[in-house]
């Protein structure tokens, strides 16, 4: 999504707050669930779950490992709601052509350095490279080039733009910016 006018382009850049993650993770804390539940049913020896009768499950070792993965899963699912909740990586590019500035800001961890705000000059700015590798793992990123600072990578790292799409990006904000485009 971005909004663009004259002298002022603004891409807003989506988190982690998206429908795929709020899936897996709701999945992935259901699984633990019941893998808890079978091994303290094992425990227990009493049916918690009435898929499977306690008695064919031994507490030692089926059921600690069914509670070690159960445990397991409850953390990375709680690892997941964090990073959907904060909304880790959401932000926006903003390239000001009257203030000749470019501004990348994104949300990181709580913590000291939970805002990223980067900010460069326009004249700074050497290119927009696009960086393309085919194959199995096609991967196709859009970099913009900084003077003595290397490159700032402008797209996410899953998100799988077409060559047609990261080329007409490439071309539009090149255009923009008033910088050439490289292609490696």
């Amino acid at each position: 999504m971005s909004w663009r006018s004259e002298h002022i382009w603004i891409e807003l850049i989506a988190g982690s707050r998206k429908t795929s993650n709020i899936c897996w993770a709701f999945i992935l804390f259901l699984g633990s669930v019941g893998f808890c539940l079978v091994g303290l049913s094992s425990y227990l020896g009493r049916n918690l779950i009435s898929l499977f009768p306690s008695q064919q499950i031994f507490f030692f070792p089926q059921g600690i490992v069914m509670s070690f993965y159960g445990i397991a899963g409850l953390f990375i699912s709680s690892y997941l709601w964090c990073t959907i909740s904060w909304n880790v990586g959401s932000g926006y590019d903003r390239f000001d052509r009257k203030e000749g500035i470019v501004c990348i800001f994104r949300w990181g961890f709580p913590g000291k350095s939970r805002r990223i705000l980067l900010r460069f000059l326009m004249k700074d700015i050497q290119s927009i490279r696009i960086e393309a590798k085919e194959g199995i793992y096609a991967r196709r990123v859009l970099y913009m080039e900084i003077r003595g600072r290397g490159a700032i990578p402008l797209t996410r790292t899953n998100e799988n733009l077409t060559p047609r799409e990261i080329e007409q990006k490439a071309a539009e904000l090149a255009y923009f910016l008033h910088v050439p485009i490289e292609v490696f």
